[in-house]
């Protein structure tokens, strides 16, 4: 039953934003508020089940790409990359803005999360150290591998243009790893 009232919470704020009831939830569910409230007691604690989730599945995966040893280094990074929690059309740039207002703390959860690849991190250092990746500075690396993924999130965009978020982001991981100019142009 949570992850019914998880997937009716997230299609509340895809119709209504952040600014539904929990009787609208409850209405869309066809259950009861009491029923709704023996397994949640506010939008936060859904809200914050939702993002304990997605953050626990993305970390789940990376931690799979990550330790898989039939994975090259550069698999390794372009999995860590383009991972894609359940939730994912959950975290858009729209819902965020309204999260922060509505939610702070919650949006401060996600804006880290987001912003913030450990592991990610330490398989570009260990590329640089090893050879496999040109000695950059890591730190505007990551910036850019962050901002080019989390440019995901502006789903109009996408939506507007057919792509979607995994095809989005195996197209970001190619270029940023190998660059967009062809081999025999230079």
């Amino acid at each position: 039953m949570k992850a019914r009232i998880m997937k009716a919470f997230l299609e509340e704020i895809h119709e209504k934003s952040m600014k539904f009831t929990m009787d609208d939830l409850a209405k869309r569910l066809g259950i009861s508020k009491r029923t709704l409230y023996e397994h949640f007691s506010s939008k936060t604690e859904i809200l914050d089940a939702i993002i304990d989730s997605t953050l626990l599945e993305f970390d789940e995966k990376t931690a799979i790409i990550v330790n898989d040893p039939q994975l090259s280094l550069i698999e390794k990074i372009k999995g860590a990359i383009t991972v894609i929690p359940k939730y994912n059309d959950f975290y858009s740039w729209t819902i965020l803005e309204q999260m922060k207002k509505s939610y702070p703390d919650q949006w401060k959860r996600v804006h880290d999360a987001i912003n913030e690849w450990d592991a990610l991190r330490e398989l570009i250092e260990q590329g640089i150290r090893d050879g496999e990746i040109a000695d950059q500075n890591v730190a505007l690396l990551m910036k850019l591998i962050i901002d080019a993924s989390n440019s995901t999130m502006d789903r109009k965009f996408f939506y507007e243009n057919s792509i979607t978020v995994s095809e989005a982001l195996d197209s970001i991981v190619d270029i940023l790893l190998f660059g967009f100019i062809k081999k025999n142009n230079g």
